[in-house]
């Protein structure tokens, strides 16, 4: 079996330069499309269409419109003067029309447009003083040349220097160089779906017939978006197998410990979360390793089910490490965790990058010689001098903010420790797939009970003092509130007001001891004296920014206000929302909005009033947004899909999922028929990394 690339793509691997019509020069330009071979061509699809259909006459469209055409050529008017347009009367079956150009040369429009002759010409037809006309047609031909012209011509993405001709010759001859090639899809998906062979869906694509051929549910593009995802699928489910291959550690739980964290728990947990612990319980206690994201709403309760996983590990005679990104986080999590750590008799420590001297050596040496139980820390874990005596489990909090290389990292620092990943953000399904396809997924979707709803209201920003003057009656109430602003410093260019600029107004409006401020660029020394005087009550009102978006923990605040909260993402709005309606006071999260709001501003803060199911804001919110934007494509490690549009076509990932791991399971050397199409298929997508896991295999 060959590992190289099969010799029937190597045309669409070539050099632009062997297009029909691409010299160097053009194949730069290409370059810059981020086309730099024939089969980028290939996947470069039309975005939208012009109706090149012949009509009778102009008559039969309302100008402003394309319109293809026979006319006879009568006369030509050169220009009076320069600068003047050259214009020629044209004649159809019902009217008389111009055609105008500009700058063009009169030898040329006469060879092209001979008086007497007849000729098709399409172009955008438009009244000028009440005269139609068409300037510069798109099309001039001589009746037998007429079918040139498609009925339906495709309009291709283009840069500058490109044109729509040179681009749908250059796709042709890429087209030209395709094979029929064995089918990759499962024969009962392309049966229920209606779905073209992938020449057939190509050649189609390229050559829509009407605007609805362009639609995201036309037959042929889904069959190609479906192309992309599943080898994106494969390439996550060999590096599934893969990893479940290296050898994990058995980590059987007795229950002991557990008990008796649940005992003291003061609720009974969700199903949701009773699911979650009962997987993880099952994933540790596997040979292979677990890799696994535990994905759950603002205040789901993911903190007790990490716990509980770390429990295991503890239980069956090793240790566990929950890493959070920052200091603040790391110290929340040991104050959650330590009462529980007590109740069950473990020996929790912190290290973070402020441990330093002979401190620091002390909790090194207690790790090393297994003493200390359950590590909570910040990246500081990463670092070389720290040794676990028998590290079974290592937790993640906020995936987002750790590369996928820093998992890996983390999950090395014990020979087959198994891997748990948190995120707060809740994702839509499509998304999730897309960047934790390799993993498996518990999601918490349901509160733990008590948590108690946050009233949302929208108010604008000229009636901010008496949102003042409110705060100031709950604070002397004993409440505590957040006010969050979108930027730090006041900026010329931007009317936002800074957080700096609204602390001094609260403090002269509140009191100079009762408002607090911490944001991005305070050095974290004082960042965390802030935070810590805001949770042990000795402030009442913390100004912010984002900062506060991930993670604080602060029972006693019930009010959050957000300040220009149109400029704010919506699965923001919803996390720092999420920072309030953690006690037992009722809570309160005021959006304040400058007006007039635009529409998609209007419609972020109407949802966030709506809702608190931050799953259904997440869809929302990539449907107004855009896969890319909303996790941002440099830090999510998101593939960029050239065909498949996560938003529209979400539902293709899950069965594309489900597709790439069957296919596996079913022939995991893939060496049957469909598996070496499924080969070509990963050698055509560029998924270099998944082919080096098969060869190796």
């Amino acid at each position: 079996m060959t590992t190289g690339r099969p010799e029937g793509l190597f045309p669409l691997f070539a050099d632009l330069t062997g297009l029909d019509g691409i010299g160097p020069k053009t194949a730069l330009i290409f370059g810059q499309m981020g086309v730099e071979k024939p089969r980028d061509l290939l996947f470069t699809l039309p975005h939208s269409g012009i109706d090149r259909q012949r009509r009778d006459s102009i008559r039969d469209v309302d100008p402003p419109a394309v319109v293809t055409v026979e006319v006879e050529v009568g006369r030509h008017f050169p220009p009076a003067s320069r600068g003047r347009p050259y214009r020629i009367e044209v004649t159809d079956s019902q009217t008389t029309f111009h055609l105008v150009f500009f700058h063009a040369r009169e030898d040329y429009l006469t060879r092209l447009l001979p008086t007497g002759q007849r000729r098709i010409v399409s172009g955008r037809v438009e009244l000028f003083d009440g005269i139609a006309q068409m300037v510069h047609p798109d099309h001039v031909l001589a009746p037998d040349e007429a079918e040139e012209i498609a009925p339906y011509e495709p309009v291709y993405p283009l840069t500058s220097g490109l044109t729509q001709k040179i681009m749908a010759r250059a796709v042709a001859a890429a087209l030209e160089r395709t094979t029929s090639m064995g089918e990759w899809i499962d024969p009962g998906v392309m049966q229920r779906e209606g779905w073209p062979d992938w020449q057939a869906a190509l050649k189609t694509a390229h050559a829509p017939g009407t605007a609805a051929d362009l639609s995201t549910d036309a037959p042929a593009r889904r069959r190609l978006a479906y192309d992309e995802l599943l080898a994106h699928q494969l390439t996550l489910a060999l590096a599934r197998v893969e990893r479940k291959r290296k050898r994990g550690i058995v980590s059987r739980a007795t229950g002991t410990l557990q008990r008796k964290v649940l005992n003291a728990l003061p609720y009974h947990p969700t199903a949701a979360q009773e699911r979650a612990i009962g997987e993880i319980t099952d994933d540790m206690a596997r040979p292979e390793r677990m890799n696994r994201l535990l994905q759950g709403d603002v205040g789901s309760g993911k903190t007790v089910v990490a716990f509980m996983a770390l429990l295991v590990a503890v239980e069956a005679g090793g240790q566990g490490v929950m890493m959070a990104p920052t200091e603040i986080l790391a110290r929340q999590h040991l104050e959650g965790l330590q009462p529980l750590a007590e109740q069950a008799g473990v020996v929790l420590e912190l290290l973070t990058g402020r441990d330093k001297g002979s401190e620091r050596a002390a909790k090194l040496a207690a790790l090393a010689a297994g003493d200390i139980q359950v590590l909570v820390g910040t990246h500081a874990v990463f670092q070389k001098d720290v040794v676990f005596c028998d590290l079974r489990l290592a937790v993640v909090d906020e995936q987002h903010r750790f590369g996928v290389r820093q998992r890996l990292e983390l999950g090395a620092k014990g020979q087959g420790a198994d891997v748990l990943v948190m995120t707060a953000t809740p994702i839509p399904r499509s998304l999730a797939l897309a960047q934790y396809g390799d993993m498996d997924v518990s999601v918490l979707d349901e509160k733990p009970p008590g948590r108690k709803p946050v009233k949302t209201a929208l108010i604008g920003t000229t009636r901010i003092d008496e949102v003042v003057a409110s705060l100031r009656r709950a604070v002397g109430e004993g409440r505590q509130a957040y006010w969050v602003c979108p930027l730090v410093e006041e900026s010329e260019s931007v009317d936002l007001t800074s957080a700096e600029d609204r602390f001094r107004r609260l403090r002269a409006a509140l009191g100079d001891d009762v408002v607090g401020l911490v944001h991005g660029q305070m050095p974290p020394a004082d960042k965390d004296a802030a935070m810590s005087r805001f949770v042990a009550g000795q402030t009442s009102v913390l100004v912010a920014t984002t900062v506060i978006e991930v993670g604080v923990n602060v029972p006693n605040a019930s009010i959050m206000v957000i300040e220009r909260a149109e400029s704010f993402g919506l699965a923001q709005l919803h996390q720092l929302r999420g920072r309030v309606g953690r006690g037992t006071a009722e809570s309160t999260c005021l959006l304040l909005y400058q007006a007039p709001l635009g529409e998609s501003g209007r419609r972020r803060l109407e949802i966030l009033r709506q809702t608190e199911d931050g799953f259904r804001i997440a869809e929302e919110d990539l449907a107004m947004r855009g896969a890319g934007d909303l996790i941002g494509h440099a830090q999510s490690g998101l593939p960029r899909f050239r065909v498949a549009d996560l938003e529209r076509q979400g539902a293709l990932m899950n069965l594309a999922q489900s597709d790439a791991r069957k296919l596996l399971h079913d022939d995991p050397g893939l060496t049957t028929p469909r598996g070496c199409a499924a080969r070509h298929l990963l050698w055509l997508m560029e998924q270099d990394k998944a082919i080096r896991l098969i060869s190796v295999g």
